[in-house]
């Protein structure tokens, strides 16, 4: 695949790998295991969902049918591939040692196949990936403990970051500030959803007890303006999505986002697509929607890619590669 001509190059830091699956592999899937995909989709092909809950029930579904490396190989190889057309440098995906166990998988038999796919990707393409797993908020601290236990004991080069998902309404930030003491002495970087369905408070704790460099999410800062500051201060990256935001109704539409009032206030903001054909986007849809509404120049756009290298979990090598791959490809196109 060849990228679109005449982009800003792009960066990803925040989509579940698992989230990513197209409803053409998913469906696949079904039919090499014998399963009956109920209502998993609607009558136009597409995830059906209605809110926040249905929407958790349906990607459970669809990360059930991923049941041997070869199957997260495929997935990873396809959605790096299609970031790869859309212009995209960089990506993390969140990866999920929960969804591998459920699916009866060991954690390594699930990296391996998270990898292959990823270095097929790159080998075609060119794109530069990682991979950053994830603790489930809702499932209590021992089960985040023990999902970094499984990432320190089982080393890889490309698994560089620790984070934590699932629903922010329960169990307080503090509850995981073992978990995340434990990777950070592993030198992983630290990310955590929060002030998505939380409010600023969300924001604030998982700063203070998770000590992160990037929030997942974290829009919901902008309503207090001390934390807006804090965010400049400590030069904390925001792990913004649009689309998501508005798909689960913490916002009506983009005019209404406050992605540009962050940036405008100096919050250093990246633009990604968490899960995106459950929400009918794509990175390449964010950067360029979000641009529309705000009137965002090429510059800025550049510098959203920028805010993304900068803040991405990799070597220092690595992100001068990328920084200077940025700026050749924005002068050429």
């Amino acid at each position: 695949m060849r990228p679109k001509q005449n982009v800003v190059p792009r960066a990803e830091l925040h989509c579940h790998i698992e989230g990513a699956a197209p409803p053409t592999l998913v469906r696949k899937l079904a039919q090499r295991y014998d399963v009956d995909l109920g209502d998993l989709f609607d009558t136009n092909g597409a995830y059906s969902w209605h809110d926040f809950t249905t929407f958790i029930q349906q990607y459970d579904v669809a990360a059930s049918l991923f049941r041997r490396p070869g199957d997260y190989a495929e997935l990873t190889e396809t959605y790096y591939k299609m970031l790869a057309a859309e212009g995209v440098i960089y990506a993390e995906v969140f990866i999920s040692p929960d969804h591998a166990i459920k699916a009866g998988l060991s954690y390594n038999s699930y990296l391996e196949g998270l990898i292959a796919g990823l270095e097929r990707a790159k080998a075609d393409t060119g794109i530069e990936g990682r991979l950053v797993p994830l603790g489930v908020r809702h499932e209590g601290a021992e089960s985040v403990e023990g999902a970094v236990k499984a990432v320190i004991d089982n080393p890889h080069p490309m698994v560089t970051g620790f984070g934590l998902a699932g629903d922010e309404r329960i169990g307080p930030a503090k509850d995981f500030e073992k978990a995340f003491a434990m990777a950070r002495e592993a030198g992983l970087g630290l990310t955590a959803h929060a002030g998505e369905f939380g409010g600023a408070e969300s924001v604030r704790d998982a700063l203070d007890y998770l000590k992160i460099t990037r929030v997942g999410h974290g829009v919901r800062a902008v309503e207090d303006d001390a934390l807006v500051q804090r965010l400049v201060d400590e030069e904390i990256t925001l792990e913004v999505c649009p689309h998501s935001n508005i798909a689960l109704g913490v916002y009506s539409n983009l005019r209404f986002h406050p992605v540009n009032m962050l940036r405008q206030a100096g919050v250093r903001i990246t633009l990604n697509s968490d899960d995106p054909p459950f929400f009918h986007t794509t990175l390449g849809h964010e950067y360029v929607e979000t641009s529309r509404v705000f009137g965002w120049t090429r510059d800025i756009q550049k510098s959203i890619t920028k805010n993304a290298l900068e803040a991405a979990f990799v070597d220092e090598e690595t992100r001068a590669v990328l920084l200077k791959r940025l700026d050749t490809l924005t002068e050429e196109a």
